[in-house]
C-alpha cells in the first residue's frame, strides 16, 4: 500500500490562520487556486479544506480547486446537518464523476455554530449516531440504485444518484478519539485520521480500532489511518528548533501567556494538551508547546527538524500502519514548496529501499476481545480532523 500526503488550504476569508503571511487576495478564487497549483507542482496528492459556519462553503471552495487543477485532490471537510445525505450524495458524485475520480471527503462531528444554519445539537450519542446513517446512507446511495432507507434521523425512498460516481464513491475520512466517534469510524470510515499524538498513543489507538472493526462486524475494506499533524522544517535540526521556540514565543506574547486555549470537552484535544505533561519534547522531535498557547488541532503538536529528522519521524508513523499524512505549516504557500521538496521524495525513497510492513489484517472475533477499560472513556464532544 503507497503513501498518500495532502497539504492543507485554509478556507478564510480574513488573512492570518496561524500566522500566515499572505495578506492580497486572500480568501479569493486566485489565492486558494494558486495554493492548490503550488501543492500539486511539489508532489502533494491535494489538500485538506476544513468546515464550519463562517467560512466560506467547503464543497464549493474543493468544486472550484478541482476545475482549475489536474491532479490535486481536494479532501473537503463535511457537516452531516449542514447536507441531507442524499443531497450530498448527489452533490458528490457529480464533483467525482467530473473530475474523474479525484474527490476526498472528510466527514466531521465535531461542534458548530448549527442554529445558523437550521441545524440543532443533541447528546453525543445522537450526534454520532446520525453521521453512521449518514456515511452508511451516503455509500448506499452510490454504490446502489433505488435505495429505500427509514433511519431514526434520516430517510431515503426510491432514491438513485444520477452521475454515478467513479468506483465505491469518494473515499471518507473520519476523526475523533471518544468511544462514540471511534466506533463509527471503526464501521463506516476509509481512513481514521489521527491528531499528532506521540507513537505509543497511535499504536494503541490503531490497535482499538482495529479489534473494534472486528468486533462491531465492519463489512467494508479493512480500515486505514492518516496522521494530520504540523510539520516545522528546516536545512538543519538546529535551525528548525531555533524557529520552532521563537514561533513558541511569539504565539505566548499574543496569548498573554494564557496556556490551554483550547481545552474543552474534545478528546482528542484534551489527549493533545494532556502531553504537555510529559515533556516539551516527547520521541524524536515532536513538540508540545505549542498547544500552550494557542495552538489547536493540528497545531497543538509539531514535528520539528531537518529534512531527515521529520522524515525519520513520519517513516515510524508509517511503520505503525499510517499511510495517509495530511501535513501543513505557515506561511502556507512557502511551506507547500519547503516541506513537499523536503520530505515526500525522501519517504517514498525510503518505503521503496525498506518496504513498510504491510498492515496487519483485522483480529477476528475469536481472536480479539476488546476490555471494559479500553471502551470506558467518557464522552465528550469530539471535533474532527480539519
Amino acid at each position: 500500500m503507497s503513501l498518500t500526503f495532502l497539504w492543507y488550504i485554509p478556507n478564510t476569508v480574513e488573512p492570518g490562520h496561524r500566522g500566515d503571511d499572505a495578506v492580497d487576495g486572500y480568501g479569493s478564487l486566485h489565492h486558494a487556486v494558486d495554493l492548490a497549483r503550488i501543492a500539486e507542482q511539489h508532489g502533494w496528492s491535494g489538500a485538506l479544506i476544513g468546515t464550519g459556519w463562517g467560512r466560506p462553503d467547503t464543497f464549493t471552495v474543493a468544486t472550484a480547486l478541482a476545475v482549475r487543477t489536474t491532479t490535486f485532490r481536494p479532501l473537503a471537510a463535511i457537516r452531516p446537518g449542514y447536507w441531507q445525505p442524499a443531497h450530498f450524495a448527489s452533490a458528490a458524485a457529480t464533483l467525482d464523476h467530473l473530475s474523474g475520480g479525484r474527490l476526498l471527503v472528510n466527514v466531521v462531528s465535531g461542534q458548530d455554530n448549527l442554529a445558523a444554519y437550521g441545524d440543532a445539537e443533541g447528546d453525543q450519542a445522537q450526534r454520532y449516531a446520525r453521521t453512521k446513517e449518514f456515511m452508511r446512507i451516503v455509500r448506499r446511495l452510490w454504490t446502489e440504485e433505488h435505495v429505500t432507507y427509514a433511519g431514526e434521523y434520516f430517510g431515503v425512498t426510491d432514491s438513485t444518484v444520477v452521475p454515478r460516481p467513479h468506483g465505491a464513491g469518494p473515499r471518507l475520512y473520519f476523526g475523533g478519539a471518544s468511544t462514540a466517534a471511534e466506533r463509527v469510524s471503526a464501521t463506516e470510515a476509509d481512513v481514521q485520521l489521527f491528531w499528532g499524538e506521540p507513537l505509543d498513543g497511535i499504536a494503541e489507538r490503531v490497535d482499538r480500532l482495529r479489534r473494534l472493526s472486528a468486533e462491531l462486524d465492519r463489512d467494508l475494506p479493512p480500515l486505514e489511518f492518516g496522521l494530520r499533524i504540523t510539520t516545522l522544517v528546516r536545512d538543519t535540526t538546529e535551525e528548525a528548533w531555533r524557529d520552532a521556540e521563537a514561533k513558541v514565543a511569539a504565539m505566548a506574547e499574543r496569548s498573554g501567556g494564557l496556556a490551554d486555549r483550547h481545552r474543552g470537552p474534545a478528546v482528542g484535544q484534551q489527549r493533545l494538551l494532556d502531553l504537555a505533561a510529559r515533556g516539551d519534547v516527547l520521541d524524536s522531535c515532536l513538540y508540545t508547546a505549542p498547544g500552550r498557547y494557542g495552538g489547536g488541532g493540528a497545531g497543538t503538536t509539531w514535528l520539528v527538524g531537518s529534512p531527515d529528522d521529520v522524515a525519520s519521524a513520519l517513516r515510524r508513523y508509517a511503520e505503525l500502519g499510517i499511510r495517509h499524512f495530511v501535513l501543513s505549516d505557515t506561511p502556507y504557500k512557502q511551506e507547500t514548496v519547503r516541506v513537499g521538496d523536503a520530505l515526500i521524495g525522501r519517504l517514498r525513497d525510503s518505503v521503496a529501499q525498506r518496504p513498510l510492513p504491510e498492515p496487519l489484517p483485522e483480529p477476528s472475533l475469536s481472536e480479539s476481545s476488546l476490555s471494559e477499560s479500553s471502551l470506558s472513556e467518557p464522552e465528550p464532544v469530539t471535533v474532527a480532523a480539519p
